[in-house]
């Protein structure tokens, strides 16, 4: 008998929940509000786990892995502008690979389109109502203004900080407020004077600009800053103003170029940090999962690897409780939860590295940094 499963998101997290379903015999459709697929975005390092997730759904061989040369280097700017070794994302333990958010997404996509029946995806469509008996959940959906409803033996929200599908079951409350913003973007080329290849962090006390450089495309930017008004402009334009307000006063040549690649850039993501926390990620048949379920932010650097490891710990659960959806979901909910709990609370110490609270933590910042720049060259060293 044939098992649908409704994926609400064509995200990260939800293309990998959809290639778990099929794996486990289930047939996704997935349902996205935005009208077409989203390319390109923000650095992401994919973490170890992450790389063993992409291997257990068949996505790494479409993976571009884009990690600069172990030569190129990351620095750090002071307050008049001068350069000093630093460690940049990619100098954690482990490795990280570094990606575009969007080669995760189209190594996703081909492989979500592989095979003889490929899903069935909708666009400008969204979810608005559901309705769990406990035997199916019915779902009302909504396509340019044409409603219809549709029944499901699961539901997946993959929609996203701000899930409408987690509203809709779980209600209001899950979001943590930690009083920062955060805008990333891609830039058109590196900040003059340094390397293609090189990263540039220049980090003060409660705002902070990073540059994330590639083997083989230009930077991303990620501007951050600590602020009470956390709210999200109404616009492009209101945006902008809202970033260059905040670093006003700032002028390096990091932040100088970074605030004129936002001018230019085509798109920008710009929001306010928050995690989502909740006592259970499922309920009946509606399950909740990537940044929907556990939003760990971009400070945890953790958060694209987890959704990929969400997507195919689900599908293995669905295999190995093939009659059992309650006890899948149990099951599935019991092995990630620990690292998730982890991750969140790693990420408040991580925000101190990316964006310093005070002067204080700054520099404790610039002390942890400095032994960390002398250890890598160290090993430099060693290795040479």
């Amino acid at each position: 008998m044939e098992r649908r499963a409704l994926v609400v998101g064509l995200g990260i997290a939800g293309m990998a929940a959809a290639i778990g379903l099929r794996q486990a015999g289930w047939t996704p459709v997935v349902v996205e509000r935005a009208a077409a697929r989203r390319r390109g975005g923000y650095f992401v390092g994919l973490m170890p786990d992450g790389r063993r997730a992409a291997e257990e759904l068949g996505v790494a061989r479409h993976l571009h892995v884009r990690n600069p040369p172990d030569e190129a280097q990351a620095w750090e700017l002071d307050r008049q502008g001068g350069r000093a070794p630093g460690l940049g994302f990619l100098d954690q333990p482990g490795r990280p690979a570094a990606v575009l958010r969007g080669d995760i997404e189209e190594a996703l996509w081909r492989t979500l389109a592989e095979g003889r029946h490929p899903p069935d995806v909708r666009f400008a469509t969204t979810c608005t109502a559901i309705d769990d008996d406990g035997d199916r959940a019915e779902v009302l959906l909504d396509h340019a203004g044409h409603r219809y409803r549709e029944t499901f033996d699961l539901v997946v929200g993959a929609d996203g900080l701000r899930s409408g599908v987690r509203r809709a079951v779980f209600g209001d409350g899950h979001l943590t407020r930690w009083g920062a913003m955060i805008c990333a973007f891609e830039l058109p080329d590196q900040v003059p004077a340094f390397h293609p290849q090189d990263s540039v962090v220049s980090a003060r006390p409660g705002r902070a600009a990073w540059v994330f450089a590639f083997a083989d495309r230009p930077p991303t930017a990620l501007l951050t800053w600590r602020t009470r008004d956390a709210g999200r402009p109404a616009d492009r334009q209101a945006g902008v103003a809202r970033v260059r307000d905040a670093f006003a006063g700032m002028d390096d040549a990091v932040v100088r170029h970074v605030l004129t690649g936002l001018e230019q850039a085509p798109e920008h993501l710009l929001d306010s940090v928050h995690q989502v926390r909740m006592p259970r990620w499922s309920s009946g048949r509606v399950v909740l999962v990537g940044d929907a379920a556990w939003c760990l932010t971009l400070y945890s650097g953790h958060g694209a690897s987890t959704a990929l490891r969400g997507g195919a710990a689900l599908g293995r659960a669905l295999r190995e409780h093939p009659e059992d959806l309650g006890a899948a979901l149990t099951v599935w909910e019991a092995g990630l939860r620990p690292a998730v709990r982890s991750h969140q609370r790693v990420a408040r110490l991580k925000q101190q590295l990316f964006v310093p609270s005070g002067p204080v933590a700054a520099a404790a910042r610039r002390g942890i940094l400095r032994l960390g720049a002398a250890s890598r060259a160290r090993r430099s060293q060693s290795a040479a």
